[in-house]
């Protein structure tokens, strides 16, 4: 008799251990472990060696083949039979866990929604799968741009994690919650609840890589705010913080000790994402504080980190972290004068979209702006403002709008002949009344933009206002292009004027900034200017000294242009609607002038 009752145990537990070696051997026989988990049914198992195994065959066929259909239908037969066994959780939540995944990878959302809530509904006395089931849904209602749903739920889950005790998922709930409030611009609901999560994760006391990692992610949120903000000098108490915590974690070893309280089972991000992820943001204020060289420096070491971590993870969060390095990196290409690596990034961004839709998604109207800034920096005006106009149409983001207008305005201003729709836009990005966005780098832009414009005609005291608004702002928050730009343009205007003297005053710093920054089209015009100002002083060892310089400066230019042009990703710049294009015809030679420039 007793053998009788081990038998179905001992078939089981064979049956079991075949489909694992299979499923770990190098490289995996998943067929014959699937063969080996589908032989279970055939003895009539109990209903818990059944749901099981259902579950254990959707796990595999979902993750290592691409047969869905049979996945999905042992994923809902294993969460069937689950609801029916009692306390049976494990299977039961990880059936739905792993079913609305492949609803969604399948575009059933509206199959995924209601598992997932009466999963959440029916897990409150399992405070593991209760929490990681809300983080779920929330971040369904996140990809479906449902901000507010998804806000509205990981408030249930921080007073949830609170109730059960545990303050570091409590905090997790809270600092996603103000991931999103930042991502909404509801900056008034930010400010509270930021402060609540440092106090919260500065008392918690427990695992210290959980508790620096909580800070990471706290701190990644108040730099990435005041960036958003244009705060480049005030960010940098936070960014050091940042960077001190991540040398922090990268000197902690990773304790196998499983946390007492199963709520508290939650990672943020592992450690190797969170270095990628503060070099980003590094990368981020280097650009916009006009420190380029740093930002490619770290731009690099991001770079090499990610491509050894995609050799291993396939997580989408990397491609996204590398999509936005390119993306400032590109910017910052365009300004120190290498167009031609430039473009080849912008391609480079083009086939990471075209692997994930999503990516493609969110990062389209991005992709079109650099675009954009690519054929200003190579004269194609035309096909600038049909870039511009795609981003425009694609982005939502305040910023990114506002960003777009202000490089769209100087386009019409190049053209000289675009006064009506140039007028439109000024009017929405009016620097003195009701600015669109909390940005001050953008204000401060668009103070520049009217300054520009006025100077082109001829106003220049108005210019002069325009620009030393511009300054005032750029340097209260150390923005050294704004500067630079204003100082070489409020030169041009007192050159004009006849006063050298003060034209000098300008041009000198104006010329040392760029040469710091660098910035190659502003170390053109400040060159020009002092070669044309020190002729005019009678100073001519100077005048020849600069003449020289803006000779080597446009040869530069000249070859990276002709170096740009010719290449076969060039033919971008008239794509302005649909998917990336896969293959580009090569070039006969550059198309444009470069007189704009020279």
């Amino acid at each position: 008799m007793a053998s009788n009752v081990e038998a179905p145990e001992s078939w089981y537990l064979a049956l079991l251990g075949f489909a694992e070696h299979f499923r770990t051997s190098s490289p995996p026989k998943i067929r014959l472990c699937v063969h080996c988990l589908q032989a279970v049914f055939q003895f009539k198992p109990p209903q818990r060696v059944e749901a099981r195994t259902h579950l254990q065959l959707g796990s595999v066929l979902y993750h290592h083949t691409k047969n869905s259909e049979l996945a999905r239908s042992h994923l809902e037969k294993a969460w069937l039979i689950s609801q029916q066994i009692p306390q049976f959780e494990d299977v039961k939540f990880e059936a739905a866990s792993l079913l609305s995944e492949l609803y969604c990878q399948q575009n059933l959302v509206d199959s995924a929604k209601p598992l997932l809530r009466k999963a959440i509904q029916i897990s409150q006395q399992t405070p593991y799968w209760h929490c990681r089931l809300l983080f779920q849904l929330a971040q369904l209602h996140t990809l479906e741009k449902d901000l507010v749903s998804a806000c509205d739920l990981l408030g249930v889950g921080a007073e949830y994690a609170r109730v059960v005790g545990s303050e570091y998922t409590r905090a997790l709930f809270l600092l996603s919650k103000g991931m999103l409030l930042l991502m909404e611009r509801k900056l008034g609901e930010v400010h509270p609840l930021l402060t609540l999560c440092g106090t919260i994760v500065e008392n918690w006391q427990g695992n210290p890589i959980q508790k620096e990692s909580l800070r990471v992610f706290f701190l990644v949120l108040q730099v990435t705010h005041y960036l958003d903000a244009g705060q480049v000098k005030s960010v940098k108490p936070c960014l050091k913080q940042l960077q001190q915590c991540i040398q922090t974690i990268s000197t902690l070893h990773d304790d196998e000790i499983l946390p007492s309280n199963p709520a508290d089972l939650f990672h943020w991000l592992p450690k190797e994402h969170m270095c990628v992820l503060v070099y980003l943001v590094t990368v981020m204020h280097s650009m916009q504080a006009g420190y380029l060289e740093k930002a490619q420096k770290y731009t690099d070491k991001a770079l090499m980190q990610l491509e050894k971590l995609k050799m291993l993870d396939s997580s989408p969060i990397l491609s996204t972290f590398q999509v936005i390095l390119l993306e400032h990196i590109i910017m910052c290409r365009l300004v120190t004068g290498h167009k031609a690596t430039a473009l080849q990034e912008i391609s480079q961004v083009c086939q990471l979209c075209q692997q994930s839709p999503r990516l493609f998604t969110n990062h389209a109207a991005q992709l079109h702006t650099l675009l954009g800034l690519y054929c200003i920096s190579v004269n194609c005006m035309d096909n600038a403002e049909a870039q511009f106009t795609a981003a425009l149409r694609l982005t939502t983001h305040q910023e990114l709008w506002a960003f777009i207008v202000t490089n769209l305005a100087s386009v019409y201003i190049r053209e000289g002949n675009r006064h009506q729709e140039l007028y439109s836009l000024l009017e929405r990005i009016n620097p003195d009344h009701n600015f669109p966005v909390s940005s001050h780098c953008l204000r401060a832009a668009a103070f520049y933009i009217r300054g520009l414009l006025s100077f082109f005609q001829g106003r220049y005291n108005e210019a002069k206002r325009f620009l030393r608004e511009t300054l005032k702002m750029s340097n209260a928050e150390d923005l050294n292009r704004l500067t630079a730009c204003s100082l070489v343009l409020l030169g041009h205007i007192f050159y004009v004027l006849g006063n050298h003297r003060e034209s000098n005053n300008m041009v000198v710093p104006a010329m040392q900034l760029a040469s710091k920054i660098p910035d190659m089209s502003v170390q053109l015009w400040s060159s020009a200017l002092l070669k044309d100002l020190n002729k005019a002083l009678g100073n001519t060892i100077d005048a020849h000294e600069a003449a020289q310089m803006h000779q080597n400066f446009s040869q530069q230019l000249l070859q990276d242009h002709i170096a740009a042009c010719s290449l076969p990703e060039h033919n971008l710049i008239s794509w302005t609607d649909g998917p990336p294009p896969g293959q580009f015809q090569a070039q006969n030679g550059p198309t444009t002038s470069l007189a704009s420039l020279l």
